[in-house]
């Protein structure tokens, strides 16, 4: 198995290897000067500029779309082979295209990135006259040329006729990775319908997910479901605001929200990932070097990501990303190393909760890199992963919590709990006697309690053994559970006695039959214990409540009552008071 999955991997390699040189063999400049050839729009609806537009980085960012036009023919264009143009900050990249749109129809041009701060597209109308449309995070998306997720801009409509476009992009903070399409109006309606559904399937889950684990965090006080809900919270606002769809939807007046969810993405999130995997994984109990490590981390990609709201540069964004991908490589070590240790078995799923992210986050990365085209897996790999994440995530959180409590409920009842036997101990049986004291008082009405001694149990020991009167024990309680209808209760109070709670209301002869039903289930043969042996109960009855007993005293009275019970007479049952 292991030589196909090195196989696999080195299948994996060799192709990524070739499509890197493949995608270096596609940046070759092509010839200065070179001018784009002309798009003539129709069908299909949906152009890609891919091979059809050519590019330039002006390093400075300050020239004005009339000196490039003037100057366009000297200046080095390149062929835009792929989505990724590279570097952009500190200067501002230009992308020129010719067109012609037919009469009677509107055409589009859409850059699949919302996050980049200014984006410009230029043409020159029937009068010679510049045209500027705008968008980008320097303005809300209520000021933009076309209000929508992505930018967009208008071409140039009217007679059918040959037009330039500049598209320019200036960002200070991250490289150009777009696709960028035109699209006729009908095409880009049916694409954002799409993306819509997509998205709101994706936000809607993510709410339900993060709300079910904010409630479970909250209700059983676990920090492992409040750390979750934190980390999707947080990884949803960061994606509402890098997809657009916060400030198409939620914020389109509130431009300083938008640039500080995006100034927050992804180190707020990260940070909320990597605490969520140390409470989860606690690496405290594996090296006390480890947690203190991730502590530091944390703490680090907080301050680094407070340094990128404040400083929003290249640089800042730059350590952000450094210790993102560290904090990855903690995530993913704690991981390893706690499902090694083999304390906790729920590590396991854990660990496949976040393969769909890792493997489906390759193909928006190889987009990246021009090694794949543009499609839905490459633009919303992450997406699609995290939406398969999420609830992974959360079952092995419930399956976690269900395992703790069930441990708890077993360590506290334990505590309260005859360890041979399982049933209450004479404790127990007195708390409870106490409270449904006070309500029969309160309702005026009875109820009941029973003594139960197994009064041959002496004589089992001696013929059969030790282990077999363990064994009569368990038995007799056994029996007692199923003599219990609704809320009574039955416990071990001494080292042969029982007693059993009747709860109210009860009548005499509802006492009476159900003291008949314990006796003679003691005298039904069982195979648990040895051949032609039954167990022989003695039983006092009692209605209460009792004037001036309370719980201790009336458990006290019903089993001192067993005591007054001979041996040797064949009543087997004794109703103290009725």
């Amino acid at each position: 198995m292991w030589r196909s999955v090195l196989r696999a991997a080195g299948a994996v390699l060799l192709w990524c290897a070739s499509a890197v040189g493949g995608a270096h063999a596609n940046t070759e400049a092509d010839p200065v000067g070179m001018h784009p050839s002309l798009i003539r729009l129709g069908q299909p609806g949906e152009v890609n500029l891919n091979g059809q537009a050519v590019y330039w980085l002006d390093a400075g960012g300050t020239l004005p779309v009339q000196e490039v036009a003037a100057t366009a023919d000297r200046l080095p264009w390149l062929l835009r082979r792929r989505d990724s143009q590279g570097t952009v900050h500190g200067g501002a990249l230009w992308i020129m295209f010719d067109a012609m749109v037919p009469a009677g129809e509107r055409w589009y041009l859409e850059v699949s990135a919302p996050f980049h701060e200014y984006v410009q597209l230029f043409y020159r109308d029937d009068s010679a006259r510049w045209v500027t449309q705008e968008a980008g995070i320097s303005s809300s998306v209520a000021e933009w040329a076309v209000p929508g997720r992505l930018p967009t801009f208008r071409l140039a409509t009217g007679e059918a006729r040959p037009v330039r476009y500049w598209l320019r992009v200036q960002d200070d903070r991250s490289d150009f990775v777009a696709p960028v399409t035109l699209l006729r109006e009908d095409a880009m309606h049916q694409a954002r319908e799409r993306e819509q559904f997509v998205f709101g399937a994706y936000f809607g889950l993510a709410l339900l997910v993060a709300a079910a684990a904010l409630a479970n965090g909250l209700a059983f006080r676990d920090r492992a479901f409040l750390a979750f809900a934190l980390y999707i919270v947080l990884l949803a606002a960061g994606q509402l605001g890098r997809a657009g769809i916060g400030a198409q939807h939620i914020w389109p007046h509130w431009q300083v929200w938008n640039e500080t969810l995006l100034a927050l993405w992804p180190g707020a999130a990260t940070a909320a990932g990597l605490w969520f995997v140390k409470v989860v994984t606690e690496p405290a109990r594996l090296s006390r070097a480890l947690d203190l490590g991730v502590w530091a981390l944390i703490a680090g990609l907080l301050g680094a990501t407070a340094v990128h709201v404040a400083a929003g540069s290249w640089t800042s964004l730059a350590l952000v990303l450094m210790l993102t991908g560290l904090s990855l490589v903690a995530a993913l070590s704690m991981v390893v190393w706690g499902w090694l240790d083999g304390r906790d078995r729920h590590l396991r799923l854990f660990a496949l909760g976040f393969v769909p992210v890792v493997v489906l986050a390759l193909f928006p990365l190889a987009r990246s890199f021009g090694l794949l085209p543009t499609n839905l897996i490459t633009r919303f790999g992450l997406f699609f992963g995290t939406a398969l994440e999420l609830p992974i995530l959360y079952y092995a959180l419930n399956l976690r919590l269900m395992a703790r409590r069930e441990a708890d409920l077993r360590a506290g009842a334990l505590s309260r709990t005859d360890a041979l036997t399982g049933l209450p101990h004479r404790q127990a049986m007195i708390e409870r006697l106490d409270s449904s004291l006070a309500r029969a008082r309160g309702q005026r009405q009875h109820c009941a309690l029973l003594g139960v001694r197994i009064s041959n149990l002496d004589g089992i020991a001696e013929e059969f053994g030790r282990e077999s009167a363990e064994k009569a024990l368990v038995v007799a309680a056994s029996h007692l559970r199923r003599a219990m209808v609704d809320f009574d209760m039955a416990a071990r109070v001494g080292e042969r006695e029982f007693a059993v709670l009747l709860e109210a209301p009860v009548t005499p002869e509802v006492v009476t039959s159900r003291a008949q039903q314990v006796v003679a289930a003691g005298l039904r043969q069982i195979e648990a214990l040895p051949q032609a042996l039954t167990l022989k109960f003695h039983v006092t009855a009692a209605l209460l409540p009792v004037p001036e007993l309370d719980g201790e005293g009336t458990l006290r009275w019903v089993i001192d009552g067993l005591d007054q019970m001979n041996q040797e007479v064949r009543k087997l049952i004794r109703p103290l008071n009725f």
